[in-house]
């Protein structure tokens, strides 16, 4: 059985990354990248699925982790009643082929351990062909198109379809393990020196982390969730993946389990803000430049989603062998929901681009030609109903939130070619963005709940309406804004968190957990609205339930008092980012917050 889903570590070398679970075992990773087929997938099934495994044979007394400051090495420690040892766990910046690097450290005493290594590539379903290379120096596992060496001092043994070792580690000793990847047509990659590897990988980190220019008091907090962003980060395209993992259940036991290793339209303006405001502007530009590519091409047909580079077709299939974390099936690969209309990305677009044009930072010379043929198809498109922010499937409805980002499209086109100087049918677009606006408020506000609704004629609520005052749709003060937060309080929050659908609407799937970037937009509208010890109260309380490593997956089941969904999750960390720099902005100053988009 898998590990809780706080119980995993990261690691990564910017093009894939693994978990590690406190147990010592390496329990997901696809490879070479965040979107390949997994060759350990026990996290979504059993060991018998793929994992690498390395801890102490005796009874553990006590464990304890810790990521090496300012960077993605991981170090677990194993108490027994015969010593201590430390497990230091970590993938190089991506050479000439990908590494992970285990190291086992003698601390104290001397302490028995085993080795398991179970690679099944193809999700967990193939069982690779293993063999010594002609040298004797290395375990070669090679199926179809995939390879992956293991070098180690340590004698291995097949048992059972898995390679095996058991060795001791004394204080002082260390005893290394690197497993390579590399495609199997081409020569077996070259070994690595794992302690250069040690000190090439902490001098990435540190020397990345050095460049970060928010220095208040969440630092410590903000310096982890911006790791976890570049972690998360393709580093030959720019992409930015909402998490490495799939079917991670929303709710434990069910069926809402979705991929999300690829990269989201609706994240931008959000990462865009996040690594800007913390001085990351080579990591933004290489985003304006992914998605100005994956947008490119005829508006008609750009998706909420694509691939890491910039694929388009990401056909949803189920991986029928796997059983699913802790049972919740169907276990998915691909997501069936970048074919779908969701009129809110269209505006995130053209925000972005707007944001990094305030921010004054270099853009490329087709960005404007692209926003005007995006705002032209958006100006017959906008009044269509849609399948929303949350991706729901089946008939589309006319979604608040979708519909207030299609305002922000136009209001960002107009303010971008008055700041500017573009050429552009400025009175068009002001005619569409105050037409959008009346609509909005006609429709979309419900008088006798005082508050903006999830879709037009419905009386349920959706916590993406808490973005209008941040998007600059109505001010903070605004009675309306006031009400909308006054109705989420009583509708959404559940244990202090909210949820981001409506629990009074009845639903065939059991309820999910709270999820935790909309607890955090709360917070945003919180201190726009100046009740900033609110604010700080719920920033606090997700603070809380980040694992020990200060990861956060998507959601929080407040009952379990567990996290939930795919983890670590990109949107989660860039809220808390962008949270924590208004609450220290607003502590500071009466400065703009950081997430009160320039408008």
């Amino acid at each position: 059985m898998s590990c809780r889903i706080e119980d995993y570590g990261l690691i990564g070398d910017c093009e894939t990354a693994a978990l590690v679970g406190r147990d010592g075992s390496i329990d997901w990773l696809c490879w070479p990248a965040f979107d390949s087929d997994a060759c350990f997938a026990a996290l979504l099934g059993t060991h018998k699925h793929g994992r690498w495994l390395i801890a102490p044979v005796e009874e553990v007394t006590g464990t304890s982790r810790r990521y090496w400051d300012n960077t993605l090495i991981l170090e677990t420690r194993f108490e027994t009643a015969d010593g201590a040892v430390d497990l230091i766990d970590f993938m190089p910046p991506r050479g000439n082929a990908s590494d992970v690097v285990r190291l086992v450290r003698g601390v104290r005493g001397r302490v028995k351990m085993h080795m398991q290594l179970v690679i099944r590539f193809g999700f967990g379903v193939d069982i690779p062909w293993v063999k010594k290379t002609e040298d004797g120096s290395a375990l070669l596992a090679i199926c179809g198109q995939d390879m992956t060496v293991l070098r180690t001092p340590v004698e291995t043994r097949g048992e059972d379809l898995t390679t095996v070792a058991d060795f001791e580690v004394g204080e002082g000793d260390t005893i290394p393990f690197v497993l390579t990847y590399g495609p199997s047509h081409l020569p077996v990659p070259k070994p690595i020196d794992p302690s250069y590897a040690l000190k090439d990988t902490e001098a990435f980190w540190s020397e990345w982390c050095s460049r970060c220019t928010y220095q208040s008091e969440y630092r410590d907090l903000v310096m982890r969730s911006l790791i976890t962003l570049k972690a998360q980060t393709y580093a030959p395209t720019g992409g930015i993946v909402a998490a490495p993992t799939t079917s991670l259940p929303e709710k434990l036991g069910g069926a809402r389990n979705w991929d999300y290793r690829f990269c989201w339209l609706r994240d931008a303006t959000f990462t865009l803000l996040a690594l800007m405001n913390s001085g990351y502007t080579e990591e933004a530009s290489a985003w304006h430049h992914w998605l100005l590519r994956a947008a490119a091409g005829s508006p008609a047909n750009m998706q909420i989603m694509y691939g890491i580079m910039g694929q388009r077709r990401l056909l949803e299939w189920e991986a029928t062998w796997l059983p699913g974390y802790e049972g919740a099936r169907p276990v998915r690969i691909g997501n069936a929901a970048h074919a779908q209309l969701q009129l809110d990305v269209y505006g995130e677009l053209i925000d972005a681009f707007h944001q990094w044009r305030v921010a004054k930072l270099e853009m490329d010379e087709t960005s404007w030609a692209l926003e005007c043929a995006v705002l032209q198809h958006l100006a017959g498109r906008w009044d269509q109903p849609d399948h929303g922010i949350w991706e729901r499937r089946g008939a589309g409805r006319h979604y608040v939130s979708s519909k207030v980002m299609t305002w922000v499209a136009f209001d960002r086109g107009i303010k971008s070619a008055e700041m500017f100087g573009f050429k552009a049918p400025l009175v068009k677009w002001r005619v569409l963005r105050d037409a959008i606006h009346r609509d909005v408020c006609a429709r979309g506000f419900d008088p006798e709940l005082n508050a903006f609704v999830e879709s037009y004629g419905s009386k349920m609520l959706d916590a993406s309406i808490l973005l209008l005052p941040s998007v600059g749709f109505l001010p903070p003060e605004d009675p309306r804004v006031r009400g909308t937060l006054e109705a989420t309080e009583r509708y959404l929050m559940r244990d202090g968190f909210v949820l981001r659908h409506d629990p009074r609407e009845v639903e065939k799937q059991p309820a999910e957990g709270a999820f935790l970037a909309c607890t955090l937009w709360l917070a945003d509208a919180y201190v726009l609205a100046g009740e900033f010890a609110k604010a700080q109260e719920l920033f606090d309380r997700v603070v809380a339930i980040a694992n020990d490593l200060g990861l956060l997956a998507e959601e929080y089941d407040t009952e379990a008092r567990r996290q939930t969904g795919n983890f670590p999750q990109a949107l989660t960390h860039i809220a808390l980012i962008n949270t924590a720099q208004n609450l220290s902005l607003a502590k500071k100053s009466t400065e703009k917050p950081a997430m009160q988009r320039s408008k």
